[in-house]
C-alpha cells in the first residue's frame, strides 16, 4: 500500500519546479520511510534547492505487486528519483530502476544504501550517465546532487561520496566528510516532513556510530567505532511527537541502546508519553552491548509500562576463537549471562540470538554453545544464517575465512548465505542448522523441555547430544509435514526468513500438534535412557506441559499415560494430573513450579508420595487462532510470541492442599 503526500493540491504553485521522489521499499507496511525524511528536511533547510524543487516520499512494502509499484512511481514522472537500497529489496529495486529508465530516461536516479554504497561497478554495471550510486551518509551527497542537477552546468564532479558514469568512464569523488554534528540535520519530525502520511511503525535515532567493529555488521564498520549524538533536548520532543501522531510502534534505530546514561532518562520519557496518550504500544530496541545493568533497567522500565515483552541478548557465539575472528571479543560473555540472569529474576522474558556459521566455529563448539545456553536456562535461542553483507569487514575477508555462499532464489532480495567456511564443509553447515532445528523444538518450542534437563543434570546425555540425536532423527523421517517443512527451508536457503519459527510454532503447537506428539514418541521411546523411570515421567509431563501458541481448549495427548495420572480438564485450558514427588522437585528445579509449597506439608514434614497439580495454560497474551488467515499472517504473530515465550508458559502449582498418596491401583 502507497502512502505519498497530497502534491496534487500544490500543482499549480510548483510548476516549473523539479520533482524529486523519495523511494523507500521496507520489509512491513507503514515503516515511516527515516532515511527519506532526512534527506528531504536537510534539502528544504537550502533556501534554493527549496525555491526550486517539490519533494514526495513514497514508501511501499516490499511484498507489494512490482506492476502496481511501478506504474505507480512512473505515474509520479519525478525529475529524479531516490532509491533507499538494502539486502531485502535490492533486486526489487533493480526491476524498477531498469524499468523507470526505459519509460523515463531523461529522469536522474540516484541510489543510496549499505547494499550499494562502495559497490558502483555492481550497480552501474550497464554505464548509465544517469544513475548514481552515493557511498556514504546521504544527507550531505544528495543535497549537493541536488544542486548541480539544477545549475546551468552541472559538475558532478564537484559532488562528494558519489560515484557515476562520465564520458564512457567510470568516477567516483572524493568520499563526503562524516557529519559530526547532527544538529545539522534538521528534523524531518518537527519541520512538518511527516505531516500528512499515515504511518504505523516509527523510527527514530538518537545517535549514530557504535563503538564495536563486529565484521559480520555495517554499524561499526561504516563509522569507524565514533559515536554521535543528536541534542536530547530534540530527542524528547521527537519521541513527544511520534506519541502525539499515534504511532503503533516505534524502532529505537540506535546500534546500541542504553549505551548512554540519558538513554534512562529518554526511557521514562517514551513510556510517561505512552501512558498519557497511548501511543507508541511497543519499542522494538538494539540493546547496549556491555552495559547490563543499564539494560536491565531501561528493560524493566518499557516492560512496567507496558511497551516491551522481551528482550534480546545478541551473543551471537560463545566459541572464544570465533569472537576473536568477528572482532567482538571487547564484548563479555558474562555480560550477557548477567543480563539473562537479571530478566530471568525479574520474570522478564528474553532471547539469545547466534548466528551460524561465524568464522572459527566448529560444529562441536556451536553444539557445545548450544549446550552451555540451555544449562544457563536461557529463555529462547534464535540462530540466524550467516549473511554476507555489503560494507562489512567480513565481505572484505570471504577468502581469507574461505566463506562460500549461495545466493536465496529471490526476485525480490539479494541474500548471500554463507554455506561453508574454514572451519565447516557444506555438509558440516548444513548438520548445524538441523542441529538448530531439533534444539528450537525441543528446547524453544518445549517439545522435551523437561526431559532434556533432566537428562543433561544427571549425567545421562547433554543437550548438544541430545539435539544431535533428535536432529539425525528428523533428517530419516519423510512422513511429517512439520519435517517437510525444516528440509525445504534447507534446500532453498529460506532458513534466513525470520518468520520460518513463526511458521514451526504455527504447526507444532497447534495445527500439527498431534502429529508432533507422536514423532516425539516414536523418538523417545526407541532411546536407551527410556528404561530410567524419571525420564519418562519427564517426557509425560512435557506432552502435557508444551504451550499452546493460541488460545484454545487443550487436549489430552493420544497416549497411554503409565508415569503421570490425567485426572481430566479442570477448565477448558487446564489439566489436573497426579505426579511422583521427584517429578515435582525437578518441576521446581527447571523453576516450572514454586519451590515452597513442597517444603513441606500441613503438618510440617517433607512431602512425599503424589502430588495433585495443575497445569494451567491460559496466558492473556494469545490471540485466538484465525484459520481464515495465511500461513504467513499467523506466523507474524507466531514469530513475535516464540520471542516472548515465557508470556504463555504454563501454569503449574498444586491443585490441592494436601498431596495424594499413592495407592494400590497406582
Amino acid at each position: 500500500m502507497l502512502f505519498s503526500s497530497g502534491v496534487k493540491e500544490v500543482d499549480r504553485r510548483d510548476r516549473g519546479r523539479k520533482k524529486v521522489v523519495l523511494v523507500e521499499i521496507p520489509t512491513y507496511e507503514n515503516i515511516l520511510p527515516l532515511a527519506s525524511g532526512y534527506i528531504q528536511a536537510c534539502a528544504q533547510a537550502d533556501d534554493a534547492v527549496r525555491a526550486t524543487h517539490t519533494f514526495e516520499i513514497a514508501s511501499y512494502p516490499v511484498t507489494d505487486d512490482r506492476y502496481k509499484l511501478l506504474e505507480d512511481l512512473a505515474g509520479k514522472h519525478a525529475d529524479i528519483y531516490t532509491f533507499s537500497c538494502y539486502i531485502w529489496n535490492m533486486k526489487l529495486v533493480r526491476f524498477l530502476l531498469k524499468e523507470l529508465r526505459e519509460r523515463q530516461p531523461h529522469a536522474h536516479y540516484l541510489l543510496g544504501g549499505p547494499q550499494v554504497m562502495n559497490h558502483a561497478s555492481t550497480y552501474l554495471a550497464d554505464a548509465p550517465e544517469n544513475v548514481y550510486v552515493c557511498n556514504g551518509e546521504g544527507e550531505v551527497t544528495s543535497l549537493e546532487l541536488f544542486r548541480q542537477l539544477n545549475s546551468q552546468a552541472p559538475d558532478l564532479r564537484q559532488v562528494p561520496g558519489l560515484s557515476f558514469w562520465s564520458g564512457g568512464e567510470p568516477v567516483t569523488t572524493e568520499p563526503a566528510p562524516r557529519i559530526n554534528n547532527l544538529m545539522d540535520i534538521p528534523s524531518p519530525f518537527l519541520t512538518g516532513v511527516f505531516d500528512g502520511y499515515e504511518y504505523s511503525l516509527g523510527i527514530i535515532e538518537t545517535n549514530r556510530g557504535c563503538p564495536f567493529r563486529c565484521t559480520f555488521c555495517y554499524w561499526g564498520a561504516a563509522t569507524n567505532s565514533k559515536v554521535v549524538k543528536y541534542e536530547e533536548e530534540r530527542i524528547r520532543d521527537e519521541l513527544t511527537w511520534i506519541s502525539n501522531n499515534r504511532f503503533s510502534g516505534l524502532f529505537i534505530a540506535d546500534a546500541n541502546w542504553g549505551q548512554s546514561p540519558r538513554d534512562v532518562q529518554m526511557t521514562e520519557h517514551l513510556v510517561e508519553r505512552s501512558q498519557e496518550t497511548g501511543s507508541p504500544l511497543v519499542v522494538y530496541m538494539a540493546a547496549a552491548k556491555n552495559r547490563p545493568e543499564r539494560m536491565a533497567q531501561i528493560t524493566e522500565i518499557f516492560v512496567r509500562g507496558g511497551l516491551m515483552v522481551t528482550q534480546p541478548i545478541s551473543l551471537q557465539t560463545l566459541n572464544s576463537g570465533a569472537l576473536d575472528l568477528i572482532e567482538r571479543a571487547n564484548i563479555r560473555e558474562e555480560t550477557y549471562t548477567e543480563l539473562q540472569r537479571t530478566l530471568r529474576e525479574k520474570a522478564i522474558s528474553s532471547y539469545v540470538e547466534l548466528i551460524w556459521p561465524l568464522p572459527g566455529e566448529t560444529f562441536e563448539t556451536f553444539k557445545d554453545g548450544l549446550t552451555k545456553l540451555c544449562q544457563s536456562y536461557a529463555d529462547t535461542v534464535i540462530v540466524y544464517p550467516q549473511l554476507l553483507l555489503h560494507n562489512t569487514p567480513m565481505f572484505q575477508q570471504r577468502e581469507i575465512n574461505g566463506l562460500v555462499t549461495e545466493d536465496v532464489p529471490s526476485d525480490v532480495s539479494e541474500a548471500e548465505v554463507v554455506v561453508a567456511t574454514k572451519w565447516v564443509s557444506k555438509e558440516e553447515c548444513r548438520e548445524g542448522y538441523w542441529l538448530y532445528n531439533a534444539m528450537h523444538v525441543v528446547y524453544n518450542m518445549r517439545g522435551l523441555f523437561l526431559l532434556s534437563g533432566y537428562l543433561d543434570s544427571a549425567g545421562i546425555l547433554s543437550y548438544g547430544d541430545l539435539f544431535a540425536g533428535v536432529a539425525r532423527y528428523f533428517q530419516r523421517r519423510k512422513d511429517s509435514e512439520v519435517l517437510q517443512l525444516f528440509t525445504k527451508s534447507l534446500a532453498n536457503l529460506t532458513n534466513y526468513d525470520v518468520l520460518l519459527s513463526g511458521k514451526i510454532g504455527h504447526m507444532i503447537l497447534s495445527t500439527h500438534r498431534e502429529e508432533f506428539d507422536q514423532i516425539l514418541v516414536d523418538y523417545v521411546t526407541a532411546q536407551d535412557w527410556w528404561s530410567d523411570p524419571m525420564a519418562r515421567q519427564a517426557f509425560e509431563m512435557d506432552l502435557l506441559a508444551r504451550p499452546y501458541i493460541y488460545r484454545e481448549s487443550v487436549r489430552v495427548p493420544d497416549y497411554e499415560f503409565a508415569e503421570i495420572t490425567v485426572h481430566g480438564l479442570g477448565d477448558a485450558e487446564t489439566f489436573i494430573v497426579e505426579v511422583s514427588a521427584e517429578l515435582a522437585a525437578l518441576l521446581t528445579e527447571r523453576e516450572m513450579l514454586d519451590a515452597d509449597v513442597l517444603d513441606a506439608d500441613a503438618q510440617g514434614d517433607p512431602v512425599s508420595g503424589r502430588v495433585t497439580l495443575r497445569v494451567n495454560h491460559h496466558a492473556r497474551q494469545k490471540m485466538r487462532y484465525m484459520p481464515q488467515r495465511s500461513l504467513e499472517h499467523n506466523a507474524n504473530y507466531c514469530h513475535g510470541t516464540v520471542l516472548r515465550f515465557r508470556e504463555i508458559l504454563p501454569f503449574v502449582e498444586v491443585h490441592s492442599p494436601q498431596p495424594v498418596e499413592t495407592s494400590a491401583a497406582d
